[in-house]
Order: structure tokens, then C-alpha cells, then sequence
């Protein structure tokens, strides 16, 4: 692949570069078709990726009261992160060892000290240990009380998400995340609320996702309703990538420096300035010195229109769109608004198929009740749960659903990649992280991690 490779990233006169920040020299990977349909290849990330990664298992807001619990199913196993006496949150796997039934088969509730098997009625404490049993003396081995625990799993919280690792002896979750929670830092996302609580099942493989979220190449082509106020081009978009794996895009909320529209205020870019007391007919044919204009708005209109959280912004984070892709399937884009969550998992038996789940967590705001989100507004409260299955006949698609917009083309990228005419990636170097993406995969599967 001839791409051009730099030591350190697309440098910026106002964005500060991260000093892990740079761009690896890639090694070439051929990213082939198969690495997407093939079972022996998801069944390779499972055995030596999977089990060695964190893994994101819900908000710490589920988890109000001690006996409060989560669910998470991946692959085969089923993970269970209860909320303990001392306030910390341990995780479990979710199976008695008795016979191997799950002990829980809801996403999140709650108990008051014990998880009580449905089969033989065994007690399992919160903590893990085992108290009572159906006939303790009728065991040749000795009562099982007091020798059996729940097998745990390291579990640990950063920003209000619950992680957990099937791997005992994986890195600490902050030194694995780094640099993304410094990244973040000025955001309070611990007591965020997630407006938005989205699952759907999409005929398509879970690295889709990454490989989509990590450029921005595809946005002229599948949102082009950005148009007026992102710009997408890859001149003016800021590409970091760091050591670990995990990738950092900015784009400015500006016109797009694709067109020459760029320095015309188009309608949805003249309806943001006018929302911030500025007049658009004043930056007309120059749009994009409205993105500084309008960073200086929100400083000064922000906090005394109940945005109190403006003030912990910096300028940049006032108007730009900040995308975090996490090795491997976690991106988290934080915009002046709120923060997306996107995450992808792999389906249990069929590479062709995932989840993906979508987020929308949002700050307080003073006197609002209500919140725009991509589905129109919603309560300015926690979520309930929605689970559909993606292209569904019937499904109504929101007007300008981006997410929709993405995964349409998950669908039919994952039967083209089945194609005798595919033989594999062929990669602009706005789309190098893609290339360090699967890098990083290799690196797991073939012991180099």
C-alpha cells in the first residue's frame, strides 16, 4: 500500500497534540474479506482478543443501591456487576456452579443480599460467596459452603461506564484507556445522563463499526446533510493515533472545506449562529470564521443560559466534534452537546451478524427538561432500553438518522466483502487508522500483546 506515513500527527495552531499522539509506520496488513465472514478467524478473536480486553458492561447508573445489578451477555458468557455493601461494583460470571445455570436472566434489577439459583434454590451472596444449600450434609465432598465462591472477574468504573475483563491479569483500565479519560477529562461524565439507550441487531460483522467511526472519509458519500457545518475534509481534520491502539479524529463544526459552498452560510449552519445571538448575513462569504465566533458566544451565553458545563470546556470543545475510537469496539465522539457512545459486539455463533449498541448521554442543564437527540427530543432522564432488529420490515427510519445512514452500508459492504472481485483494502492516508485498526487485531492474534 503506498501511503505516505508521518512521525507525529496533521498538526494545528489551536489543537494541542497529545504527546503519545503519531502515526505508527504501518506494516502493510492486508485487511482481506474473510477476516469479516470467516468463523475460524471470529473464533481467533475470541480465543486471544476477546478474552484479553476490557469490556464495557453498563452505566454506573444502573447501580443506585447495594444488591443493584447489570447484565451483559457476550459471545456464550454472561457477565453480572452488582453494586456491593462498601459502594464498590464487583463483576461475576453470570452461572451457578452447581449445575451451571444462570443465576440471572434480566438485564439489570436488584436484590437485597443474595442471587438465588431458579434450579435447587442455591444462595449466592453479593460478594461472590456461597451461603445456604438445598441438603448441605448430602454431599460426599463436604458442604459446599464455605468452598465455593462466584468466580469474579476484574471490574473497575471510569466517566459512569462499568468495565470488566474476562483476562485476571489484564492491564489496570486507566493505563489501558490512556490517553482517552485525559482526553475527556474536561467533561463530567460520570453524572451525565443517558438520554438514548439504543441495541440493534445488523446483518454485518462487528469491525465494521471501528473501521467506520475511525475516518471520515465516507461522509461526503453517506451524510451529506453535514455538509454546511462539519468539515469532513481531511486538510482540516486533526488524525492522533497512540501506541495501545486507541485513535483520536477531530473535525471542526464549520462548513466543509470540500466545497467551494464553504464560504456560504447554508441554512442549518445559519440556524446554529442564530441560536447563539449571531447574525449569520454578517459572516456571509466567510462561514467558516463563524466556528471562533461562535466558541466566543457559548463561552460568554453559556453558563448564563443554564450550560454551566460550558465553562469546563475549552474553545475548540465548544464547537468541534472530538471522535475516540477505544481498542476494539468502543468509540465515544463528544460534541459541545452531549457525548455518543457507540459500541459493537460480536454475534455468538455468526460472524456476519453483530450488535450494536448507540448512546446519548447528556449534562444537566438548568431549566431544561427535554433534549434534542437524532430521534427527536426526549427526556432529559435516564433511558429505557430499546432493542430492535436493524432494516426490519415496517422499521421508520428518523429523517437524518447518521446511524441508520452507517449501518444501511454495514449491510451490503458485508456481501461485497464475500466477492471474488474483493481482494483487499486499498486505503487513502486519511484512512490510516483503519490500517493500525486491524494492526492491532494481528498483534493479538498472533501473540504480539
Amino acid at each position: 500500500m503506498a501511503t505516505r506515513y508521518l512521525d507525529t500527527p496533521t498538526k494545528s495552531d489551536t489543537y494541542p497534540t497529545h504527546p503519545d499522539a503519531q502515526f505508527p509506520v504501518a506494516r502493510g496488513d492486508a485487511i482481506t474479506g474473510d477476516r469479516y465472514y470467516s468463523r475460524e478467524f471470529a473464533e481467533r478473536e475470541w480465543e486471544h482478543m476477546w478474552k484479553r480486553v476490557w469490556h464495557v458492561g453498563g452505566r454506573e447508573s444502573q447501580l443506585e443501591e447495594t444488591g443493584d445489578f447489570i447484565v451483559h451477555n457476550f459471545k456464550h458468557e454472561s457477565v453480572i456487576m452488582i453494586r456491593q455493601e462498601d459502594g464498590s461494583v464487583r463483576a461475576f460470571f453470570n452461572v451457578c456452579r452447581h449445575r451451571g445455570n444462570r443465576l440471572v436472566n434480566v438485564e439489570e434489577g436488584g436484590v437485597a443480599k443474595h442471587l438465588t439459583c431458579p434450579y435447587h434454590n442455591w444462595k449466592w451472596n453479593i460478594n461472590g460467596a456461597l451461603d445456604e444449600v438445598q441438603d448441605p450434609e448430602d454431599f460426599p465432598q463436604g458442604n459446599p459452603c464455605g468452598k465455593l465462591r462466584m468466580k469474579e472477574l476484574p471490574c473497575e468504573t471510569w466517566g459512569g461506564f462499568v468495565f470488566y475483563s474476562f483476562d485476571p491479569n489484564v492491564l489496570p483500565l486507566m493505563e489501558y484507556l490512556d490517553p482517552i479519560p485525559s482526553l475527556l477529562a474536561n467533561r463530567d461524565l460520570a453524572n451525565w445522563k443517558r438520554v438514548v439507550w439504543l441495541t440493534l441487531r445488523v446483518n454485518t460483522n462487528w469491525k465494521f463499526a471501528s473501521d467506520n467511526f475511525n475516518e471520515s472519509y465516507h461522509i461526503p458519500a453517506v451524510h451529506p446533510q453535514f455538509q454546511p457545518m462539519i468539515d469532513d475534509h481531511y486538510s482540516t481534520t486533526i488524525f492522533e493515533m497512540y501506541p495501545n491502539g486507541h485513535n483520536r479524529m477531530i473535525e471542526k463544526l464549520q462548513p466543509s472545506s470540500r466545497y467551494e459552498t464553504s464560504v456560504n452560510v447554508m441554512p442549518l449552519w445559519a440556524d446554529v449562529l442564530k441560536e447563539w445571538d449571531l447574525d449569520p448575513a454578517e459572516f456571509e462569504g466567510r462561514a467558516q470564521e463563524a466556528r471562533l465566533a461562535l466558541q466566543q458566544a457559548r463561552r460568554k451565553l453559556g453558563p448564563e443560559r443554564g450550560y454551566h458545563y460550558m465553562a469546563q470546556l475549552s474553545d475548540d470543545e465548544l464547537t468541534d466534534q472530538f471522535h475516540h475510537t477505544g481498542f476494539p469496539n468502543l468509540t465515544l465522539t463528544g460534541t459541545p452537546e452531549g457525548l455518543h457512545m457507540f459500541r459493537t459486539e460480536p454475534d455468538a455463533d455468526d460472524p456476519n451478524w453483530s450488535t450494536f449498541d448507540y448512546w446519548y448521554m447528556v449534562p444537566e442543564v438548568e431549566g431544561m427538561d427535554e433534549v434534542a437527540t437524532i430521534y427527536g427530543m426526549r427526556p432529559l432522564e435516564e433511558a429505557e432500553h430499546q432493542t430492535e432488529l436493524f432494516g426490519a420490515e415496517g422499521q421508520q427510519i428518523a429523517q437524518g438518522d447518521f446511524l441508520a445512514q452507517d449501518l444501511s452500508l454495514a449491510v451490503t459492504q458485508q456481501q461485497g466483502l464475500r466477492s471474488m472481485g474483493f481482494e483487499q483494502a486499498y486505503l487513502a492516508e486519511q484512512e490510516t487508522r483503519i490500517s493500525r485498526f486491524h494492526e492491532v487485531i494481528n498483534d493479538y492474534l498472533e501473540g504480539r500483546r
